[in-house]
């Protein structure tokens, strides 16, 4: 979806119809726009940032160079929750989860330090999964065409909706399985595909791998600075909520294949508090398993 539709909309629905000039504030995957909103922005609303999803999890775990806390800033919305997934090839003959706990899956994964990693790794430690997982890949394509050669029998993780969207006819024609998904619930669309969370043998586990999911349902949103008045918030939590509606917006968002499964501010500010607010002994665990 274009990005310039999606801000002229939102700025029909907020009062007095403002000017909203893009700004593209690019460093260390987020984290020097996350601290430009909580050091230096405006605390009157008049910056909005599209905040990455692994901000609160980056910070709860120590994160380098952390200036903000998400807690902080004042959730606006978010546009979808559309977990992440781990799925496989259909030639490798495993359909699901509890197959890759007797056989193993080679799964491939972009670059090192990625939840394409990071969710098989946690899954053999935790649940008991045989994941063999192969690291280097330029992109997710190329961990594409690497199952479409045989070269990896699956990908440790991919969004959903962006399956959905990018290749529905592999769903459709069962070229995909999907394994398991990352959410702290289960997509409308997959009922009977089971979360990594409800895979765990105990209440410690479960939490890791609550902890390692949650940024999943806040992973398109937007926020303004904290200190934000009141008035001013609720003005642009409510002015997201009628763009979610909007017939334009979502005519565009069929048309781009675009999964459009909106959370209010409200919901979003929980989730961040969730992650952030983790208890530091499951946040040193997970941490430690998912640098092993």
């Amino acid at each position: 979806m274009k990005q310039n539709l999606f801000v002229s909309l939102l700025l029909r629905h907020i009062p007095g119809e403002p000017v909203i000039v893009p700004r593209n504030m690019p460093g260390a995957v987020g984290l020097q726009a996350a601290n430009y909103l909580a050091v230096q922005a405006p605390r009157d609303g008049t910056v909005l940032h599209a905040i990455m999803q692994a901000m609160s999890a980056y910070q709860a775990m120590g994160g380098a160079n952390v200036e903000y806390d998400t807690r902080k800033f004042r959730w606006i919305g978010n546009t979808t929750d559309s977990p992440n997934v781990v799925n496989s090839w259909y030639t490798t003959g495993i359909r699901t989860i509890q197959d890759v706990m007797t056989r193993e899956l080679v799964v491939g994964a972009p670059g090192t330090n990625t939840t394409s990693v990071y969710y098989p790794k946690i899954m053999n430690a935790l649940v008991g999964t045989k994941f063999k997982i192969v690291t280097g890949y330029p992109g997710g394509n190329d961990v594409n065409l690497a199952m479409e050669r045989g070269e990896v029998g699956g990908r440790g993780s991919n969004s959903w909706a962006s399956w959905k969207a990018n290749h529905p006819d592999w769903i459709a024609q069962k070229k995909i399985y999907i394994l398991v998904q990352i959410a702290l619930k289960r997509a409308g669309d997959l009922p009977d595909v089971p979360l990594m969370s409800e895979l765990a043998k105990n209440e410690d586990d479960r939490q890791v791998l609550a902890f390692v999911s949650a940024d999943t349902e806040i992973n398109r949103a937007i926020v303004t600075a904290p200190d934000t008045p009141p008035d001013r918030v609720e003005a642009l939590r409510r002015a997201f909520d009628a763009t979610m509606k909007d017939p334009l917006f979502l005519a565009e968002a069929e048309k781009s294949g675009m999964d459009i499964n909106p959370s209010s501010g409200e919901a979003a500010q929980k989730v961040a508090d969730f992650i952030a607010g983790t208890p530091a002994a499951i946040v040193a665990r997970a941490k430690a398993l998912l640098e092993n």
